[in-house]
């Protein structure tokens, strides 16, 4: 399945959106940030939508919203997939980049909550239970193996079902507890689901999603066409076993992927997403009609520039936040916007130890940034978006790198490097074919700040990076990196506060503030 994705993203020409704020109304994209393979599900007039984040974090971001336009993160469905994997703890040079969990899906039964996902880096299917999808806590239940973009429904004729593949769709029955599946009921459920959309396919029907209407089951799948794009299809049945019927319902921009929502006033909408390039994968929201039984999608087959909604007040602090790292009695000790890159060392970060600050201290020795635990990251995104952070660096050893970065594969970042008893500002670029530093420069401040700067316009995927020594007059410093969404890691650029030894553990800096604007110099 990757390697058709990577083919077909090299071939994808279509343009990202022209970000507008000049509606009352929403607009699409819904949310100008990584937030793929959501899920949504309505209880009365609030709205939960489940996403992917992979190798990061806490994980299975849980959002709320009132009006499907503006959201905010309200809980994780975990706090680490597992925490005995080498891969997940970024140890002896191993990593689990691009794999963590995929495309979960969410329930409502019965007075619980469901959430479900899988695993290639433990080769697990999860289910997370609650009664309280905000607070928690949650009941996990894993069972072995990890069945591929999976969608489930509880309860149909005193059953519950799990629908998954990609291609060939199967379903299989769980059993009362969901701690697996029922001997013997796997089965084929749609021997070619991509069928609809021809008979050259790049990449087969998989993201499956049911729902029932009226009596009637609809799965959506999106699928990928030789020489095409990315595009739903849907099926069709009057039983939840089938036979499936199925139909192209949308093809425009290679907005695809996802599922459907109602509102309480009785209208439709599919949530969707598109490959809008460094800044990954964003949400769509398209308006359906029902039209002799199914769902038609679109204003005239295309995704509108702006929806029936209430207008966006911005994706500040719901999907992304500042923070200046005080905290009161009762606080979390970091806001649900951030994440970390892999499982952290959670004896070497704190925002107590010096107060007002975020402390980093390095555990581990390594030669990347890649292999740098406790990266601590939050989502870049557009049109444009910029992070700026003050970090102390009197007390970093020598080899330390510590500093702000634009994190993908294809890296940048600006740091102060410690050699010896001297410090430098340096500027490192990993989008080129010779990834390395770039600049260096002699500094001799205990206090420096950084900035980092990303432009998704028109896909320009450009990063830029600045240092200051008084935080008023910004030098901009080093190469502007190409930012590119790698298949390697499957993620949107997030920006990141790091610290890690190259020598000698034990050296620690503290983090200020960090500020996030949606404005850059450029």
């Amino acid at each position: 399945m990757k390697k058709n994705f990577l083919f077909a993203m090299a071939t994808l020409l279509m343009s990202c959106p022209v970000f507008s704020d000049n509606s009352d109304k929403a607009t699409n994209p819904l949310i100008y940030a990584d937030v793929p393979d959501m899920f949504m599900v309505r209880i009365g007039d609030t709205y939960y939508m489940s996403s992917t984040t992979m190798h990061m974090v806490p994980g299975v971001p849980i959002m709320k919203s009132k009006d499907l336009s503006n959201w905010k993160l309200v809980n994780y469905a975990y706090e680490t997939l597992t925490d005995s994997l080498e891969t997940m703890n970024l140890e002896n040079g191993k990593n689990t980049y691009g794999r963590g969990s995929w495309a979960s899906c969410i329930r409502y039964h019965k007075g619980y909550y469901y959430v479900s996902t899988f695993a290639q880096t433990t080769n697990k299917t999860y289910f997370f239970i609650t009664k309280d999808i905000e607070k928690g806590p949650w009941k996990r239940i894993e069972f072995s193996p990890s069945y591929h973009d999976i969608t489930f429904f509880l309860d149909e004729d005193g059953k519950n079902y799990m629908i998954y593949g990609n291609g060939k769709l199967f379903m299989a029955e769980l059993k009362d507890d969901l701690s697996g599946v029922v001997p013997g009921t796997e089965r084929v459920l749609i021997e070619n689901a991509s069928a609809p959309a021809g008979d050259k396919i790049m990449l087969g029907a998989e993201g499956s999603q049911l729902f029932k209407v009226n009596g009637k089951f609809y799965l959506f799948n999106i699928t990928w066409p030789i020489n095409g794009m990315r595009t739903v299809v849907v099926h069709r049945a009057d039983k939840i076993t089938g036979p499936y019927e199925g139909r192209v319902v949308f093809q425009d921009k290679g907005i695809a992927q996802g599922g459907m929502i109602d509102t309480p006033d009785g209208r439709w909408f599919a949530y969707l997403f598109q490959d809008c390039g460094a800044v990954g994968r964003i949400p769509y929201l398209v308006p359906i009609e029902w039209k002799d039984g199914w769902p038609v999608l679109g204003i005239d087959g295309k995704a509108p520039d702006y929806l029936d909604l209430p207008a966006s007040k911005g994706l500040e602090p719901g999907i992304v936040c500042s923070d200046d790292f005080s905290r009161k009695a009762g606080d979390r000790a970091l806001p649900l916007t951030w994440q970390w890159n892999h499982n952290p060392d959670n004896s070497l970060w704190s925002v107590s130890e010096r107060e007002g600050y975020l402390r980093l201290t390095t555990g581990s020795i390594t030669n990347s940034i890649l292999q740098a635990r406790n990266t601590l990251s939050q989502r870049t995104f557009g049109p444009v978006s910029s992070a700026s952070t003050c970090v102390d660096v009197s007390c970093m050893k020598d080899g330390d790198y510590a500093g702000i970065t634009l994190f993908q594969e294809k890296y940048g970042f600006v740091a102060v490097k410690k050699v010896g008893d001297k410090k430098y500002i340096v500027m490192a670029d990993a989008s080129g074919e010779k990834p390395g530093e770039v600049v260096s420069i002699p500094c001799e401040a205990d206090k420096v700040y950084f900035k980092a700067e990303c432009d998704f316009r028109d896909r320009t995927d450009k990063g830029y990076f600045y240092y200051s020594l008084d935080g008023k007059k910004w030098m901009e410093i080093g190469s502007v990196i190409k930012m590119q969404y790698t298949l390697s890691h499957f993620m949107g650029y997030r920006f990141g506060l790091f610290n890690y030894a190259t020598k000698e553990t034990g050296g620690h800096v503290d983090f200020d503030y960090f500020n996030i604007e949606g404005t850059i110099s450029k």
